[in-house]
């Protein structure tokens, strides 16, 4: 009897200390879905109108520098090294009505489930308050927005 209280005992407090371990990796990922999501009813109430464009709003210093740089480019060649779409929705003709589904993988990216069968992914660096996008996933091979845009805007 005193062996199965004290095996309920540790039992309870090995439960208890894995709850308190993904406490904070639930919040994290919460806020992360959060600030994706708020970025997607941004775009969606504005019809893609900000200006700046709402990534850039809802962009860490790194990210911002990159697109700032693209623009830098357009301005003084006259000629695009963005990726030709909006990165969003993954779209040039964006549907801002379609159904998403927020997630986050396994490697803690958000992912952004679209209707018409794409998904985009954003890496987010967060502190104890807010959540802002570092970067964007492209494609299924892992291409960085924010690699692209230094890469091809020089």
């Amino acid at each position: 009897m005193i062996f199965s209280i004290m095996m309920l005992a540790i039992g309870f407090s090995a439960i208890t200390a894995t709850a308190n371990l993904t406490q904070p990796l639930q919040t994290a990922f919460a806020m992360k879905i959060d600030t994706v999501a708020k970025m997607y009813q941004q775009d969606v109430n504005n019809e893609g109108m900000d200006n700046p464009v709402v990534l850039q709003q809802y962009a860490n210093p790194d990210l911002k520098a990159a697109m700032q740089r693209e623009q830098d480019y357009f301005a003084k060649a006259q000629t695009s090294c963005h990726v030709g779409y909006d990165v969003l929705w993954n779209s040039q003709d964006p549907d801002y009505a379609q159904d998403k589904q927020f997630s986050v993988t396994t490697r803690g990216l958000v992912q952004v489930s679209l209707a018409h069968g794409h998904d985009v992914y954003y890496e987010l660096s967060c502190d104890n308050s807010a959540c802002q996008v570092a970067d964007v996933i492209l494609d299924e091979d892992g291409t960085s927005l924010r690699a692209h845009l230094l890469k091809n805007c020089p």
